[in-house]
């Protein structure tokens, strides 16, 4: 834990170093270890997490390799420190980190409140398991979807990517401290535990190749919480006099909890730097949607052998398209109403009671089914096909 403070220079060099031993080149890993991977090529500095299941994997390799790459690993009492534990290490200047699943989440929430509203860069894992409660532990689901967009209290957006590969766990890991990065703002990475649990081949790059925008420091005179979308970070260490609160607070940080204009200009700049960014951060894979007069929308582990399904209804001459979402929020609104515009029904295969499947309705003209398992089991292809279907004979035909 202790020892010198390296430059950046020197901290780059000792990660690349150390990335190193497993690329460029092909590894066999888990989802949560291709996370893992995926926050160390992004500069992550700084781990502060609790162990729990089917995220542990993330800590563990985190804890084996942070330290050789010149970052630091702590693992706190429970998953409350931890979120305030990354909060803090952000503002010291560290790329920070954290991951969970559904219980640990719901303890995260008030500090993840905190970021949001301090405008705090970090990345919050979370690695779904069946609930409520303590569930199933040990299997898999998509029932977070709404408290990942809600689970904080008060008016505010929030941005979530959904891998559904080991590969894509790496790739959106490192966008998610990208976007994190550039807006200023906390990144939700929504995994699964079947994404998290799955081993397969995942590309590491050369290290010096992943690039990612340096944070902009706050200079003396400059407004750290107002005065342009995403101001700079007025960071700890810098010789700036800083306020950093929870509370409204004015564009140079003071608190004011009182003046309605205040927390109105705020809230809403905060809203709309990732709102207005929608576009920008929407990420899906559209497939046959041109024609289609059925949509399979999904994302995360369902969209696996939901894409089998609708090859295989194509196969059996149904005009059915394929939408995955590999970023759920912002919600990816002109993405799905394009794709969706000339179907006569949509379906929604997902890992909880309905989800997903409620947010699409709310954008879409046409009806929507919802075909959603619970209990740790994800649907196969030919479950999937039976629902597509019983769909397009009910609707189409």
């Amino acid at each position: 834990m202790n020892g010198p403070t390296l430059s950046p220079e020197a901290l780059a060099g000792l990660r690349h170093r150390s990335l190193r031993r497993h690329g460029p080149g092909r590894a066999f890993l888990l989802g949560d270890e291709a996370i893992a991977f995926g926050a160390l090529y992004a500069g992550c500095t700084f781990y502060g997490g609790y162990p729990i299941t089917p995220a542990s994997e993330i800590a563990e390799a985190m804890a084996r390799e942070l330290p050789l790459a010149g970052g630091r690993f702590i693992q706190l009492e429970d998953e409350i420190a931890s979120m305030a534990a990354v909060v803090g290490a952000a503002w010291a200047g560290a790329r920070a980190m954290t991951a969970t699943s559904g219980p640990g989440f719901s303890l995260m929430q008030e500090n993840l409140g905190l970021a949001i509203l301090t405008e705090t860069p970090c990345v919050l894992v979370d690695v779904q398991r069946s609930g409520p409660s303590t569930g199933q532990a040990t299997k898999p689901a998509q029932g977070d979807i709404m408290q990942a967009r809600w689970g904080t209290h008060g008016d505010h957006e929030i941005v979530a990517l959904t891998p559904a590969s080991a590969q894509e766990c790496f790739d959106l890991t490192v966008e998610a401290f990208r976007i994190s990065e550039q807006l200023r703002t906390p990144v939700i990475l929504l995994a699964d535990g079947e994404i998290g649990h799955i081993r397969e081949v995942v590309e590491l790059p050369a290290p010096e190749t992943v690039e990612l925008p340096p944070r902009r420091i706050a200079a003396p005179g400059q407004l750290g919480f107002g005065g342009e979308p995403v101001p700079p970070m007025p960071e700890i260490g810098h010789g700036l006099r800083t306020h950093i609160t929870g509370s409204t607070h004015k564009p140079n940080g003071m608190r004011d909890v009182t003046t309605q204009a205040v927390h109105d200009q705020l809230v809403r700049r905060l809203v709309s730097k990732i709102a207005d960014q929608r576009d920008a951060l929407t990420r899906v894979d559209e497939r046959w949607t041109e024609g289609a007069e059925l949509v399979v929308v999904c994302t995360g582990a369902p969209s696996r052998p939901a894409l089998g399904a609708v090859r295989r209804a194509r196969s059996q001459g149904l005009a059915v398209g394929y939408l995955r979402l590999l970023g759920i929020w912002p919600f990816p609104i002109e993405a799905v109403r394009r794709a969706c515009a000339g179907a006569r029904v949509v379906l929604v295969p997902e890992l909880s009671l309905g989800q997903l499947n409620r947010e699409i309705e709310r954008h879409i003209e046409c009806p929507v089914r919802h075909f959603g398992r619970i209990g740790g089991v994800l649907p196969t292809t030919k479950d999937i096909v039976g629902a597509v279907t019983e769909a397009y004979q009910e609707v189409v035909r």
